[in-house]
């Protein structure tokens, strides 16, 4: 590799300051010091912490076909099945109350094949004592 003519470095930089302004040729250590170093990482910290928030909460789970979001499950806010009063524990469960408002032995029994008439509002006459 050849070197370059010092005297052509000059005249390429003179040039690029002539178009550009003085600041396109200045080395970005010159204006840099603890100060902005600390800012600078602070910005990255939080910047790599929102990015991780928000990879965790864009996650999908695929559980039996259906893509749910995993800040979907609060268990909390579901509560019971309002077809046939238990407390969803299992998974399906919370996918099946956030979709068709049943727990998931109900999805099976009720709705599984039948979705256009659970869509449009039939619901099974079941005895609740």
């Amino acid at each position: 590799m050849s070197k370059l003519d010092p005297n052509k470095i000059v005249a390429i930089e003179q040039a690029i300051a002539k178009k550009y302004g003085e600041e396109a040729i200045q080395n970005p250590r010159n204006e840099w010091d603890e100060e902005k170093e600390k800012e600078y990482l602070k910005q990255m910290k939080e910047m790599y912490a929102k990015t991780r928030q928000n990879e965790v909460s864009a996650q999908k789970i695929d559980i039996n076909g259906f893509k749910v979001s995993k800040k979907l499950f609060n268990r909390d806010s579901l509560g019971i099945c309002p077809v046939c009063s238990s407390m969803p524990k299992r998974t399906i469960d919370d996918v099946c109350m956030l979709k068709f408002n049943c727990c998931g032995h109900c999805y099976i029994k009720y709705v599984e094949g039948r979705e256009e008439r659970w869509s449009a509002g039939w619901r099974p006459e079941i005895n609740k004592e």
